[in-house]
């Protein structure tokens, strides 16, 4: 089959070859060191599986061509330097090789399968375990669907060296390129093997653990402990149940207002505006005493709710009014003639009419705003066309049961949310639309 000069040169290749998986096996085993590095990993997961492809590259005298193949690789990790792999390389169709000679030669394409064992040895740098080289040592058996030469088997045994590079995304994926050297009996070829793939390490994932240490459990992170919580009312998976800028923590230790209502003391501001904003008492209605409550210095009145001085005249009216009704009773006129008397002495006062209604389950806020309003406007109305208050000098809003002074919980707090309020500002001309923020 092969001439004196040709088999002389494929000895002496063999002689190489064998030379050549010699000194690497001295070589892998001189630098095989114990790591340092954390094996947990590995002794969880040390199974792992990857595909790829790649091709097979000939002695230009053998009997097929060049081609591809599908590599498959089941992997198995000792510790971090050392891993074993029982592959299954799949070429489908390998082109027959023509020659100009006589020589033994294929009629047609064929498939051929490898089965490899390769042991690598991981030069990583264990405190990087992200770039991974490799050098390899292995052999195996080749299956062709005809023989590769005259009298030769189909199944054939062979050897390997290799060296190849893994760079790990994580624990479980990486992709891999591996080059191996390969070389086969009887006769002594030495081919080349070329490929890339994917790889993925199963058990390599850690389910999240929760392991509640040191204390009671505190979801949202405030300050109070979720049994705390619960007792209050509050949610634990929220560190501000009610919105007002204040945490429940600091609501129930530090200032000590309601963690479920925004404005613990019905004055029109949230609490938390109350402390970081206007530094006013949460608890209080009316801070500086004036008369006034601080969400209505703040909001309608721009005053200071720290300063009695400026604080607007007040008088409260609470009014019954029949159901569903905007008309005056007579036992109301005794209060509105004091606030006509009011007005009356101070002939640049000006005077705002604000009507509040309570609140209930079937309550509707559209209604009940109209309704107000028609009510305010009832008193300006009296105000004007009977005390003779210029209507110039008035102005009435309604506001529904958005502005409540207590809890709609009992009836005596309806009664008290259910009133008309009128704010007399002295010595000044009356604006055409004074604001108004609900």
């Amino acid at each position: 089959m092969f001439s004196d000069e040709e088999w002389n040169v494929k000895t002496t290749a063999g002689s190489h070859m064998k030379n050549a998986m010699k000194w690497a096996g001295i070589f892998l085993l001189a630098i095989a060191i114990n790591s340092n590095a954390d094996e947990s990993l590995f002794d969880r997961a040390p199974w792992s599986g990857s595909a790829g492809i790649g091709t097979l590259r000939f002695e230009g005298d053998q009997v097929v061509e060049n081609g591809m193949c599908l590599d498959l690789r089941l992997g198995y990790t000792f510790n971090p330097r050392w891993s074993a792999e029982f592959g299954l390389q799949l070429a489908p169709s390998l082109d027959a090789r023509t020659f100009s000679d006589s020589r033994y030669a294929l009629d047609d394409s064929i498939w051929l399968v490898r089965f490899p064992v390769d042991f690598l040895f991981h030069l990583r740098n264990v405190q990087d375990l992200h770039w991974d080289p490799y050098v390899s040592v292995g052999g195996g058996a080749t299956l062709a669907e005809e023989s590769l030469g005259a009298g030769d088997s189909q199944l054939q045994g062979y050897g390997s060296v290799g060296a190849g590079l893994f760079y790990h995304f994580s624990d479980e994926w990486a992709v891999r390129a591996d080059l191996r050297g390969i070389t086969g009996a009887p006769q002594t070829e030495f081919n080349y093997q070329v490929g890339a793939g994917v790889e993925w390490r199963w058990g390599a994932r850690i389910a999240p653990q929760y392991q509640l240490e040191g204390g009671k459990l505190d979801s949202d992170g405030e300050g109070l402990t979720d049994e705390e919580e619960k007792t209050l009312g509050t949610d634990p998976f929220n560190p501000d149940t009610d919105g007002d800028e204040l945490t429940d923590y600091e609501e129930v230790r530090t200032f000590l207002t309601d963690p479920l209502n925004p404005d613990t003391d019905y004055d029109g501001l949230a609490d938390g505006a109350e402390v970081r904003v206007y530094k006013t008492n949460p608890l209080k209605q009316d801070t500086d005493d004036g008369g006034v409550a601080d969400g209505h210095e703040v909001i309608e009145d721009s005053t200071n709710p720290l300063d009695p001085a400026d604080d607007l005249q007040l008088f409260t009216l609470n009014i019954e009014f029949d159901y569903d009704k905007a008309d005056l009773r007579a036992s109301d006129f005794d209060e509105l003639d004091v606030i006509v008397k009011v007005l009356t002495r101070n002939a640049n006062a000006t005077a705002r009419v604000e009507g509040h209604a309570d609140k209930r389950k079937k309550s509707k806020q559209d209604y009940n705003l109209k309704l107000s309003q028609r009510r305010a406007e009832a008193v300006l109305t009296y105000l004007a066309d009977v005390g003779g208050v210029a209507r110039s000098r008035l102005h009435a809003k309604g506001y529904g049961f958005d502005r409540p002074i207590a809890a709609n919980d009992t009836e005596a707090n309806m009664q008290r949310n259910r009133r008309t309020e009128i704010y007399i500002r002295k010595d000044r001309a009356a604006p055409a639309e004074m604001p108004a923020t609900n």
